[in-house]
């Protein structure tokens, strides 16, 4: 079952959701509204590869916007702070912003009971787009679990402070530790 706005709200009261800051006004029927922060992560990587730490810089989206162009990622992250205790986060584009053509996410829609950071988004474009630092980008829902569970406890991602590129090359570290 997906929680309605009240509920997350209540949810929100008691503690179980965290949403910091948090504004009334972005609370939808069965969602909430999240921000996109001021800076974007792109990779300077001709061919990106996925055993390795790729190089990338940081920049921060001016008040008049930044120009995103089709055919690269960019990596953004939300103004808010989410924690989720008892509850399977899943984050979404807002439709206005697919109707520009510009997707907030590849595949990392989805979070996991337990997780506690920034979302790093995922941002890609059809056709060029500029965009603006604090918009209303995308939408954060809640589902139930049923069922015994463990929480999210990732090293990689919990906890984070800013954009995070991808950290894949640790589970190639990882599986080489399990082989031998």
């Amino acid at each position: 079952m997906i929680l309605s706005g009240l509920e997350i709200e209540r949810e929100i009261a008691k503690g179980s959701i965290v949403i910091t800051p948090y504004n009334r006004e972005f609370l939808n029927p069965n969602s909430y509204n999240l921000r996109l922060h001021d800076e974007l992560l792109i990779y300077d990587e001709p061919v990106l590869d996925m055993k390795k730490p790729n190089s990338y810089r940081t920049i921060q989206i001016p008040e008049d916007g930044y120009l995103l162009r089709p055919g690269r990622v960019y990596l953004g992250r939300t103004l808010e702070f989410t924690e989720t205790k008892t509850f399977v986060p899943m984050l979404e584009g807002r439709s206005s912003v697919g109707r520009l053509g510009l997707s907030i996410h590849i595949t990392a829609g989805f979070g996991d009971v337990g997780f506690c950071g920034y979302w790093t988004l995922e941002l890609h474009c059809i056709e060029p787009i500029r965009i603006y630092p604090f918009v209303e980008i995308c939408q954060i829902y809640y589902h139930t679990i049923e069922g015994e569970y463990v929480t999210y406890k990732s090293g990689k991602y919990q906890n984070n402070k800013g954009v995070q590129p991808s950290m894949m090359y640790l589970d190639f570290e990882k599986q080489k530790n399990r082989v031998s």
